[in-house]
This record gives C-alpha cells, sequence and structure tokens, in this order.
C-alpha cells in the first residue's frame, strides 16, 4: 500500500497544481477524471505499438539503438496515443474555450498514463525507485503534456496556423520525450550531468509555457484596474 501510494503521490500533486494554475476558468472535474481516464487507458495501445516497434530494435547497434529506442519505441508511441486521447475528448468540446485549457487537459491526460506507468515502475523496483521517479519521469510526463498542450490551445485558436500548430503538438513532445529517455538508455556515466540540466531545463519551459498561455486567458481581467476606472 506505500509503494501504491508513493507511485500516485506525485500525480496528485501534481494534477492539483495544474487545477489551481487554472486560476480564470476551472474546467469541469468530470471531464477531468475522463481526461486522466483516457491517458490511463492509452497504456493498452501503447504497449501493442511499442512491443511492434521493439521487434526492430536488433536491426541497430549501440547508439542508435539507443535512439530507436527511446525516439521511435517510447517517445513516438506514448506521446501519439496521449494526442490522440487528447483531440478525441476535447477537441470539440464546448468547454476547450481558452489556449490555457489545452494545457489543462494535456497534463490531465499525460498524469493518466503516467500514473499507470509509474505503479508498474514502483511496485517492482520499489522505495527508491519511487523517489527518483516522482521528480523526475512523472514530472517529465506532465511537461511533455504542457508543451503538447501548449501547442494544441493554440492550435484552436489560430485557424491559418492550425496544421503546423497541431503538427507542433506532436512533434514536440516527441522530442523532449526522446531526448530525456535517449540519455538514459545509453548507460553513459557521464551524461548523468546532461540529463541533470535536461531535467531543470523542462521545468523552466514547462512553467514558463504555462505563464504565457495563463496570461493570455480571455477571463484574465484586471479588476482592480477595471474597478478604479468604473469608480471615476
Amino acid at each position: 500500500m506505500n509503494l501504491l501510494i508513493l507511485a500516485l503521490a506525485p500525480v496528485v500533486i501534481i494534477a492539483a497544481y495544474i487545477y489551481i494554475r487554472d486560476k480564470y476558468e476551472k474546467e469541469p472535474i468530470r471531464l477531468l477524471l475522463f481526461a486522466l481516464l483516457a491517458g490511463g487507458l492509452t497504456v493498452i495501445p501503447v504497449l501493442f505499438l511499442e512491443t511492434f516497434l521493439s521487434s526492430f530494435t536488433g536491426l541497430f547497434y549501440g547508439l542508435t539503438a539507443a535512439a530507436w529506442k527511446a525516439f521511435v519505441v517510447a517517445a513516438f508511441s506514448e506521446e501519439l496515443w496521449k494526442f490522440i486521447a487528447l483531440y478525441v475528448l476535447i477537441w470539440r468540446s464546448p468547454e476547450f474555450n481558452e489556449k490555457f485549457d489545452g494545457i489543462v487537459y494535456a497534463v490531465y491526460v499525460s498524469l493518466g498514463f503516467a500514473a499507470v506507468e509509474n505503479v508498474m515502475y514502483v511496485m517492482d523496483g520499489g522505495l527508491s525507485t519511487g523517489i527518483a521517479r516522482a521528480i523526475t519521469a512523472v514530472p517529465a510526463h506532465a511537461i511533455f503534456g504542457i508543451t503538447m498542450g501548449f501547442y494544441f490551445g493554440l492550435a484552436k485558436f489560430y485557424q491559418k496556423e492550425q496544421a503546423s500548430l497541431k503538427l507542433k503538438a506532436l512533434a514536440f513532445p516527441i522530442l523532449l520525450h526522446g531526448i530525456y529517455d535517449f540519455i538514459l538508455f545509453t548507460g553513459i556515466d557521464w551524461l548523468t550531468i546532461a540529463f541533470i540540466a535536461f531535467v531543470i531545463y523542462l521545468y523552466v519551459s514547462g512553467l514558463k509555457r504555462m505563464k504565457v498561455l495563463s496570461k493570455q486567458s480571455i477571463y484574465n481581467t484586471d479588476y482592480d484596474l477595471l474597478n478604479e476606472k468604473l469608480s471615476k
């Protein structure tokens, strides 16, 4: 039970943080739960796709094998199905009415996937695995979600650039996810420094993207300034 709590705690904490950061118009709890469920269910098609793509790993050697597993087997499979789940869930939903919503729902879909994945890893690896993944893998999944949601949210409201923004919503999370896994899959000790630096970059870039779209919210009104003008 303790390991289960450890595995799910970072998911709950990040989900609560994203909910709080959506400060101008909260999304319906029901739809957020659906997003978590949808993300969790993507584990099933991801496993099938990863199994299929893994069968080609023997064609590669050394770093190219690590790159294939990182960028294609893991990153492509996981981010593709997260994107599909996100698109099916909210693209035509009336609740998707501002750019920041893209981030909210994409993160919740990612957290649904991360929850299932983390339970499997932590139950197998134990306490040390749970602690390590709580500050690396689970937040990384959330940040991949932020990246996807950032461009997905823009795509909804910029019709002329919609196709390219949708492509970025899929391509950039795959790239970030691939780099993250590639560093780990190489097994090169000195790349630990690069891994730490990359995780810090993910945190900073994720928070920056959230701040950008939060400021652009159609519900973001400076009420103090508005009241001051109306009182004159």
